[in-house]
């Protein structure tokens, strides 16, 4: 059997809650005693550069970046977040990159730009507030497992940034168990 180093937790019962302060247990689920799991964080900005319009495949870089970061853990959860308004994140296909341009040809007919399209903030460009668009329906955050020190992402899965004017700092915070087997 293997072992598991992520936690299961216990909540209280209600009369317990009255008088513990709401205190939740937690256990490493492990056959193995010997066996001894830390909690670990790590946070790492990484610059994605600039690309064109579009939908861009952006996992290599990711792993380029924070690879070696992710090899100790061996549960946990990865938190990606986009500092920028006028880009988003999302996990799509990668084998066939049809799926990406696809996606842009989809979202540039439900958001269109261009000095015809309905937009009030023009300030930065008739493309500008179609980002921000795009931004919100798809959000700037994603959150992937991580199991035995890798991305657990489907076999076709791939993060995918679009809309990239300019270099965008992502943030990546890797959140889980180190060590144990």
């Amino acid at each position: 059997m293997q072992s598991s180093c992520c936690s299961s937790v216990s909540l209280p019962s209600i009369a317990a809650r009255k008088s513990s302060s709401f205190a939740v247990k937690s256990r490493i689920l492990t056959t193995d005693p010997s066996i001894m799991a830390t909690p670990k964080w790590a946070q790492k900005t990484i610059t994605l550069p600039p690309h064109n319009r579009g939908c861009h495949l952006i996992t290599p870089k990711i792993l380029k970046e924070i690879g070696e970061d992710l090899s100790g853990f061996q549960c946990g959860l990865a938190n990606l977040f986009l500092q920028h308004t006028s880009a988003s994140l999302t996990i799509n296909e990668n084998y066939d990159s049809d799926v990406r341009a696809d996606t842009e040809t989809f979202l540039n007919r439900i958001v269109p730009e261009g000095r015809s399209a309905p937009w009030r903030h023009t300030l930065e460009g008739p493309d500008d507030m179609p980002a921000h668009i795009k931004s919100s329906m798809f959000g700037c955050a994603l959150t992937i497992p991580i199991t035995n020190g890798q991305l657990n992402m489907g076999t076709w899965q791939c993060t995918i940034q679009m809309n990239v004017p300019s270099k965008i700092p992502l943030i990546v915070e890797a959140i889980g168990r180190v060590g144990g087997g």
